[in-house]
């Protein structure tokens, strides 16, 4: 089961690190991303504006998992909680942040919800404000 857990998030943050096509085959199409970023689409189809912004903000944009969780049943549904880390070179604009060609990274604190082999639902925290410090940056402006 550990083998299955581990591919099925390398594959989510794989996508999120500039591959949207592979969610694909690991995400319902009725996914609840929470919170969504405003305006964005409902869906695994809502990801793809989302990655693509993330990949023209960041130069070598990936997610490195440090821990999985996984909390499913026997039946290998129920809830696996991520703890991991953005990473990347700030090369386009961000927050309203001009690039500033600093490698920055932001950790993240994710918890998917698995039904049937695929991730439905995932709620997710990122710590911009620490991103915001790395690249001196108010983010009260």
């Amino acid at each position: 089961m550990t083998d299955t857990i581990d591919k099925l998030i390398g594959t989510f943050y794989e996508a999120f690190s500039g591959r949207p096509e592979l969610l694909d085959g690991i995400v319902a199409d009725d996914w609840d991303d929470i919170p969504a970023d405003p305006g964005q689409p409902p869906g695994r189809a809502g990801a793809t504006p989302l990655i693509e912004g993330i990949t023209k903000a960041f130069d070598g944009f990936h997610i490195v998992v440090h821990q999985i969780v996984d909390g499913r049943g026997a039946d290998g549904d129920g809830f696996v909680a991520v703890r991991g880390q953005m990473r990347g070179v700030h090369t386009g604009e961000m927050f309203g942040v001009a690039p500033t060609g600093r490698e920055v990274g932001v950790r993240i604190h994710e918890f998917h919800e698995v039904r049937a082999g695929r991730i439905v639902r995932t709620w997710h925290l990122e710590d911009w404000l620490d991103w915001f410090r790395q690249v001196d940056a108010d983010p009260a402006r």
